[in-house]
């Protein structure tokens, strides 16, 4: 179910893909109430949504061009639960805050220890790494310009929440998990790089 979706029921079964509800520019939050969809927080939600199809497409791109091999299938395992976490992050930002509570009451919401754990992915990817010592430009391999393109992605999704939570209650650790998934996907980007024998792709000064 997309997140712009109608406000969530308790089950999907037989439910309509378009209900006509959404033709005049607004749509329904989690939890009711209707707002437009160019407000910043469908703009912030949206924008996670677009960050799960990017880390998708990666992964699809892992799964069929590396044949299953077990380099790919080694980013591919850590990418597979941020995906759903992804989801209910979003949900939670497609929810009023004075609904959350609501929310949590369906789904397990995203917490420190998520956060925790992405700490943990981005650790373990570093692991036979080169040290950086200087930029890195998107690129290399093709799975680690899939890769930087979702984090490119992210990233802009942080900003934005950032933006919402400057007018609006939003829990820190949505922040926060954005802030760590963008850090892990620039690395799971040089593993790629690194599992595919490719060297990264360093930024020259144009002077140099």
């Amino acid at each position: 179910m997309p997140l712009d979706a109608p406000p969530m029921r308790s089950h999907v079964v037989g439910m309509k893909i378009y209900t006509r509800t959404g033709d005049d520019g607004t749509t329904g939050l989690f939890g009711g109430g209707r707002v437009s969809k160019s407000s910043l927080r469908v703009e912030a939600y949206g924008t996670v949504d677009e960050a799960n199809a990017t880390i998708g497409r990666a992964r699809i791109w892992l799964q069929t061009h590396a044949g299953g091999a077990s380099p790919a299938k080694e980013i591919d395992d850590v990418l597979a639960p941020i995906q759903s976490e992804l989801f209910v992050l979003g949900a939670e930002l497609a929810t009023p805050p004075e609904k959350d509570a609501k929310l949590s009451l369906k789904m397990t919401l995203v917490d420190d220890d998520d956060c925790a754990h992405l700490e943990r992915a981005i650790d373990a990817a570093e692991v036979g790494l080169a040290p950086l010592k200087s930029f890195v430009l998107p690129g290399g391999s093709a799975a680690a310009a899939e890769l930087h393109v979702a984090r490119c992605v992210v990233r802009r999704a942080e900003r934005l929440v950032v933006a919402l939570s400057a007018e609006e209650n939003v829990r820190r650790p949505l922040v926060v998990y954005l802030n760590r998934l963008s850090d892990l996907l620039f690395t799971l980007a040089r593993r790629a790089n690194h599992l595919a024998g490719v060297p990264d792709v360093p930024w020259m000064p144009r002077n140099a």
